[in-house]
């Protein structure tokens, strides 16, 4: 099985069921359930999806000092472990242990005195040596390395006395004793060295008081040292000592807002609620369901004021619900927290499609309620709604019923438009975003539009062709003259063909002033006598030498020849693939009626010796379901009549036409169209006007067929002309109508 004849038989499956209400007694039981169900479903999948919070993944994740591309709130309520804070507390406690050290008082005092008195007695040594010259002893004194001494100093000792050197040598000794008594660390040498002229001895003149201080800096060390290994085990044990700490997120709470900076803590948040799971607590699920509640009843309560007939169409119904449901699916995917997706989600192209499949005040209520539906989803994120929202009214306004297909094009174009404004309008001047955030932005602006472009054509033909619903484009294409069915009618029927064109044009006024769809009517009105083209010959319009073949025929069988012309169209319309809704048109525009001509010529043969079967004499069925049908067959009435009796002046012609459709209310003929008798009033005024243009005083007939031909069998049909005499057979098709009803109004349905 190919794709061709995959797509075919669901198309059959979906259109038998959409087409079974006639099973029951006006279908209008089984439209009632089949509504309640789709609506059913619709609220239950509805509740589901905003009640099951979808995981983040990734699309929260961010990275410390990156910009937020849009606010997010916690769902619910969420405890988590945050590492970022234990850190802290456990990096807090490890840096309240100090470092660590070993003082070593003892031996290194012992190891700094023995050091210095070695090196104050090979000073001695050097001041005592003769044979030497100042310079040779300068240098041999900057030669011990212990000592550190540079010229200046080393001359100075050289010029004290031998009493001055030893006191400085008892003092060296003295001071350097006491200094290394204190705990001396690397970090403190400084400090140790600043102590030691508070410690050497007044009773030393300067001078040696100079060198004494000089030499015992020089001598001092440190005496305790880091313990790197006891420090870490200290401040280990301390990070230990540390729980874990957690933090809670209310539901509601902003975690981040649009355009901050994120945080450590924020990104640690951020990545909590990315592996947040849905919890179908009982309060989300009544939540939910009480929001959907108010939702569906707001949005039926408008639709059935903007579009009344909405409510009977089982098929707009389906297809609404389908498309519907496929986008809130989209929306749950795509819009909820995420930075870039929700700028391509295309809810115009879902607002072109009810838009041309329905009608633009359909697309508009359901925009503006999708709309609420995307605050209810989004309520800290009124720009993304505001970008959806109006670049979807601007995408209806210019598609419309989109009658070229280049109106996607446009609609396309205008929603980037729209959406590059809206954000220009809200984030202006974009400070709080880096210039790759807006180039994305960008980007996805246009994709935006091109992917409603794209989606609303696809979408257009596939759920067109899967619902089989006649769309402008495809009434356009069987309106073209250049039909294989229309020329056949032009060629073997072409009296016909005549009557049909003259009745499209009177159906296609009335419908638009009635606010039907007129073009709708134009080209099921152009196919609804069609097969007549299987026996032209046997209907008065295309006779044209006035010999009528049915002379030679009984009743029943002129009548079954006249009926079949329905089942003939029928099957020609299914040989060529017609839509149903045109289908309708060739079953309806006769609706149950009787070929009362030929019942009554019937009735007159049998001499009460036979019973005559009134059934046999009565078209299949059904009566009009809608409006546009019942305009057809109001239409092909009035000017079948008008052309075979003639009236003589506009009033003739106003009684006429009034006495026609009064008659088929009457009868309950129209009962299943929803025409009111406010349609059914103008309808009359554009027939008088329009039929008094066509068939005045002065037209003339085709060869072969008389006037009182013309006249005489509209006798017969529903009374009217009464007050004319009896007819002959050649006008035989006027007269076949008899009131006929009860059949429910609704979509295109398999008769």
């Amino acid at each position: 099985m190919n794709i061709q004849e995959f797509w075919g038989q669901l198309g059959g499956i979906l259109r038998r069921t959409l087409h079974g209400g006639h099973i029951l007694r006006g279908g209008r039981l089984y439209q009632v359930i089949l509504s309640l169900l789709m609506l059913t479903s619709l609220g239950i999948t509805m509740i589901a999806l905003l009640a099951w919070q979808l995981p983040y993944g990734s699309r929260l994740l961010l990275q410390p000092g990156e910009i937020a591309p849009f606010t997010v709130v916690a769902p619910q309520q969420l405890t988590f472990e945050s590492e970022v804070l234990t850190e802290r507390a456990r990096e807090r406690a490890a840096q309240q242990i100090p470092d660590q050290y070993d003082f070593e008082e003892a031996p290194i005092r012992r190891q700094r005195i023995e050091a210095a008195r070695q090196a104050l007695a090979e000073v001695t040594a050097i001041r005592q040596r003769e044979n030497e010259t100042l310079a040779q002893k300068t240098n041999q004194l900057i030669a011990i390395e212990e000592l550190g001494l540079d010229a200046e100093t080393a001359v100075q000792i050289l010029s004290l006395s031998d009493e001055q050197w030893a006191q400085v040598e008892h003092e060296v000794l003295t001071v350097l004793d006491r200094v290394m008594r204190l705990e001396i660390r690397e970090s403190t040498l400084n400090q140790a060295h600043n102590s030691v002229p508070g410690l050497v001895s007044r009773s030393l003149d300067e001078d040696a008081s100079d060198v004494a201080i000089q030499l015992v800096q020089n001598l001092i060390r440190p005496n305790s040292f880091f313990n790197a290994e006891r420090t870490a085990a200290l401040r280990a044990e301390a990070r230990a000592s540390v729980p874990p700490q957690t933090v809670t997120l209310i539901r509601g709470e902003t975690v981040i807002r649009s355009g901050d900076r994120a945080t450590p803590e924020q990104v640690e948040k951020l990545a909590a609620l990315s592996k947040l799971q849905s919890e179908w607590d009982l309060w989300t699920v009544v939540r939910n369901a009480v929001f959907v509640l108010l939702w569906l009843t707001v949005t039926l309560s408008v639709l059935a004021q903007a579009q009344p007939t909405l409510l009977h169409d089982l098929r707009a119904q389906a297809l609404l619900l389908v498309i519907t449901v496929i986008w809130l699916l989209a929306a749950k995917a795509m819009v909820v927290n995420h930075p870039l997706l929700p700028y391509v989600y295309p809810l115009a192209a879902y607002a072109i499609l009810a838009s041309v499949f329905c009608t633009m005040r359909v697309a508009q209520v359901l925009i503006t309620m999708f709309a609420v539906l995307l605050v209810y989803m989004l309520p800290t994120n009124a720009t993304m709604v505001i970008y959806q929202t109006v670049g979807a009214m601007l995408a209806v306004l210019i598609v419309g019923r989109a009658e070229r297909l280049n109106a996607f094009i446009w609609a396309g174009v205008t929603v980037s438009l729209s959406n590059l404004a809206v954000l220009v309008a809200m984030l202006a001047p974009f400070n709080n975003y880096s210039s790759t955030m807006i180039v994305e932005m960008l980007i996805m602006v246009l994709v935006n539009g091109a992917l409603t472009a794209a989606i609303a054509l696809i979408g257009y033909f596939v759920l067109g062709n899967l619902f089989d619903i006649v769309t402008p484009l495809l009434l356009n294409e069987l309106s073209r003259p250049t039909h294989p069915l229309l020329r056949q009618v032009l060629l073997k029927a072409s009296g016909t063909y005549h009557h049909t064109i003259l009745v499209s044009n009177l159906a296609e006024r009335a419908a638009a002033a009635i606010g039907a769809d007129a073009l709708l009517v134009r080209v099921g009105a152009y196919y609804h006598d069609i097969g007549k083209t299987v026996r032209p010959y046997f209907f008065a319009e295309n006779i044209m030498d006035g010999s009528s073949p049915h002379d030679k025929l009984d009743p029943l069988t002129s009548a079954q020849i006249i009926i079949s012309h329905v089942k003939d169209g029928v099957d020609l319309a299914q040989k060529y693939k017609l839509p149903e809704r045109i289908q309708d048109f060739i079953r309806e525009h006769h609706g149950r009626s009787l070929v009362k001509y030929f019942y009554l010529m019937a009735q007159q043969q049998s001499q009460d010796s036979v019973t005559v079967n009134e059934e046999d004499f009565r078209y299949p069925g059904p009566n009009p379901r809608s409006r546009e049908t019942a305009i057809v067959m109001l239409a092909d009435t009035c000017e079948a009549a008008v052309r075979a009796m003639r009236p003589a002046s506009r009033e003739e012609l106003e009684l006429l036409i009034n006495r026609l459709i009064d008659e088929r209310v009457v009868s309950g003929e129209l009962n299943d169209s929803d025409l009111t008798f406010k349609d059914l009033q103008t309808i009359k005024e554009v027939f008088l006007q329009v039929l008094q243009g066509v068939h005045h005083p002065r037209i003339k007939y085709p060869e072969g067929v008389s006037v009182q031909n013309q006249e005489q069998p509209a006798r017969p049909s529903q009374g009217n002309g009464a007050d004319r005499k009896p007819v002959q057979r050649a006008g035989w098709e006027v007269e076949e109508r008899t009131p006929a009803s009860d059949v429910q109004r609704t979509p295109a349905m398999e008769g």
